[in-house]
């Protein structure tokens, strides 16, 4: 039995093609570890806050010296990293927006890189302190970026593998739905990536 965490941040609901890989990622996952619960968290729906004076001010301050605004300001990113540290397996959704995520999931990731709590400054570096956890990753786009002429023009894999790995996350394995902006490729697009998906 495993505690499933899915980060949704696409605004198209139902429409939304990440969201739907991410169910069918879960999908497998439930059905090779029956009994497993899912926990989803809409940053979209739910408004996540981009970092502001207040979320920063309360990051580095002292919990014994702590303000009622510093516990309202610190409450989500207490939340996110509680919801990390307490799932097996993150399924995290991201659709591309401009060559990049979502500014939701942007924000969410600012709120879970936090020293102290998911990575410590050592004489040799940073450390990450969130270990044991394994991520699928749900991409979404409308043009194909895993391969030919637009693959320098992804930005999102390689920032996400690093952001998340320097937290300690490195066990990530990636799927895609592409091309569902292109006419010959957009019909299929989403049995194909659901066929590819095989989990490890």
């Amino acid at each position: 039995m495993k505690k499933i965490l899915h980060i949704v941040s696409s605004p198209r609901g139902g429409a939304s093609y990440s969201i739907q890989l991410g169910e069918a990622i879960i999908a497998k996952l439930l059905a090779a570890h029956p009994g497993s619960t899912v926990k989803t968290v809409n940053l979209v729906n739910i408004h996540w806050p981009h970092l502001e004076e207040a979320h920063l001010a309360s990051f580095y301050t002292p919990l014994d010296k702590y303000t009622e605004q510093d516990r309202a300001a610190v409450r989500h990113s207490d939340e996110a990293i509680r919801d990390i540290q307490d799932a097996d397996i993150l399924v995290i959704g991201a659709p591309m927006y401009n060559f990049n995520i979502h500014s939701s999931l942007k924000a969410w990731i600012d709120h879970i890189v936090r020293g102290g709590k998911t990575f410590s400054v050592t004489d040799t570096g940073a450390v990450g302190l969130v270990k044991g956890k394994k991520v699928y990753i749900a991409f979404s786009s409308g043009y194909v970026y895993s391969e030919g002429p637009m693959k320098p023009m992804d930005y999102m894999e390689p920032y996400l593998r690093t952001i998340l790995g320097f937290i300690g996350l490195k066990d990530i394995t990636v799927f895609r739905v592409e091309g569902t902006s292109i006419p010959d490729l957009k019909d299929g697009a989403m049995d194909r990536a659901v066929a590819n998906i095989h989990l490890n």
